[in-house]
């Protein structure tokens, strides 16, 4: 992308700053750029009207945004290091004045927000500016983030044809990947943020439960979903971890690679691996090794019960997701839901008081049991045992679509139910030259200590994990 307006910057690109807020922060500082001319491009880039990514623009907003953070950096008194950093919203989130659609084309015609979202709110008042909601799974039910009634996003690494956006955060990780937007919001349910971060080559951060005030935000699970931002670097993530908690935005201290231990589990998070993805991660525990990280692995036994648990009694999210959506599953318009996500909220209904009562028992159990195994340590996986698929095989055979969905979620989806937080890396590149992440977790209310020990290991890849 480039500046199309003003002679002291034509023809400056604005594609480097926008890989990180803080590249962008350094630019308004230098009087390089303004958020008016930022926020400008990123309009005129979102227009283009790709399939899927945008569902609405917010320009007349985003241009008042941008103007009174021009005047801020022009008396030297910026709001701080959001000041004037674009930002996309998962269509989940309400933005006053326009329609959350949830990516369901039985949403398209719901009365307008009133009020932004609490997320919206505490973004815009750390001077972040609004740019518009983007596309996601149909109700954010399934990590692949393919959309038949808006259209699917193009995944930006893809060399040979159209590679799935990874979701539901589809449209978030795409719009931060094209480098419109320095930050995307979405939520996790099951791997919603990690998993399209992951196939992007970007940073993704899952807090735990109770992390970020989840009002305005359009549920799927009431006991699971969580709000985290999609981005290109750790400190950025660290930075709306901030803002969203109203707390101060400082500098992000790395820690030392060499004080850390991880723990790779021995079960369930390498089943089915392709061995591009195996390698990359090979290599990443070489590094964390050569760099003095103490590494062992063990066997997580709440793995293996929530796997029992979920075959025989289903999950809590298709359970909720089901209570949510009956009234209209049970309606007229249940035949202009997504098939696949249709499939999948009709399972809920099968479920029983007994089925329900189980899962919350054994989670509430097994998420002390694995902080406790944890204790000060991280947990270390891929994010994803593949890479991102091809679009069109998935469309034209549903079966092979479910299967690989659930390969897809099978290494986030026991963090949503145990409660961990999660730093999704980018650490390669697998088939294709397709990105592999890493996936880094801990017990629930240790996202300081994660986040930092996150940009340890971003430090030491330094720029080689995208390039390798």
């Amino acid at each position: 992308m480039n500046l199309k307006n003003g002679a002291d910057t034509a023809g400056a690109s604005i594609g480097a700053p926008l890989q990180g807020a803080s590249a962008l922060h350094t630019a308004y500082q230098s009087g390089r750029l303004r958020p008016s001319q930022v926020v400008a491009q990123a309009l005129e880039d979102a227009r283009l009207g790709e399939p899927g990514l945008f569902m609405c623009l917010t320009e007349q907003r985003a241009m008042r945004e941008a103007r009174a953070s021009d005047a801020r950096w022009d008396t030297g008194q910026p709001l701080g290091p959001l000041d004037g950093v674009p930002v996309v919203w998962k269509d989940l989130f309400d933005v006053q004045g326009t329609t959350t659609t949830a990516a369901s084309a039985t949403r398209r015609n719901a009365a307008p927000a009133v009020q932004d979202a609490v997320a919206v709110q505490r973004m815009a008042a750390c001077g972040c500016i609004s740019l518009g909601k983007v596309g996601l799974t149909e109700f954010a039910y399934s990590g692949l983030g393919l959309n038949p009634h808006f259209g699917t996003p193009i995944n930006r690494a893809s060399v040979d044809g159209h590679r799935a956006p990874g979701g539901s955060s589809s449209g978030s990780a795409v719009a931060v990947a094209a480098h419109i937007a320095c930050i995307a919001m979405g939520t996790d349910t099951g791997g919603s943020v990690r998993v399209p971060a992951a196939f992007n080559g970007l940073v993704g951060f899952k807090p735990s439960i109770g992390r970020f005030d989840k009002r305005g935000i359009f549920p799927l699970s009431e006991t699971l979903d969580v709000p985290g931002p999609i981005a290109n670097t750790v400190q950025d993530c660290a930075w709306v971890d901030a803002a969203l908690r109203g707390a101060a935005l400082q500098p992000l201290v790395a820690s030392a690679v060499a004080a850390l231990t991880f723990v790779v589990p021995r079960n369930l998070m390498f089943d089915g691996i392709e061995p591009e993805v195996q390698s990359a991660f090979d290599l990443l525990l070489e590094r964390l090794r050569g760099a003095g990280a103490q590494i062992r692995f063990e066997a997580f036994p709440a793995f293996d019960e929530f796997t029992a648990l979920t075959a025989r009694h289903g999950t809590i999210a298709a359970a909720e997701a089901y209570v949510w959506h009956q009234e209209l599953m049970d309606g007229p318009l249940a035949q202009a839901i997504d098939r696949r996500v249709l499939a999948r909220l009709e399972r809920g209904k099968t479920m029983t008081a007994l089925d329900i009562l189980t899962l919350q028992a054994a989670r509430a159990r097994l998420v002390q049991q694995c902080a406790q195994q944890l204790g000060g340590a991280w947990m270390l996986s891929p994010t994803v045992v593949r890479v991102a698929p091809l679009v069109a095989p998935l469309d034209a055979d549903d079966a092979l679509f479910h299967s690989t969905n659930l390969r897809t979620l099978q290494n986030t989806l026991p963090g949503n139910f145990l409660d961990l937080c999660g730093v999704s890396l980018p650490v390669g590149t697998g088939a294709a030259g397709m990105p592999v992440g890493a996936l880094i977790s801990g017990a629930a209310g240790r996202e300081d200590a994660l986040l930092s020990a996150a940009a340890g290991v971003e430090q030491l890849l330094g720029g080689a994990a995208k390039a390798a």
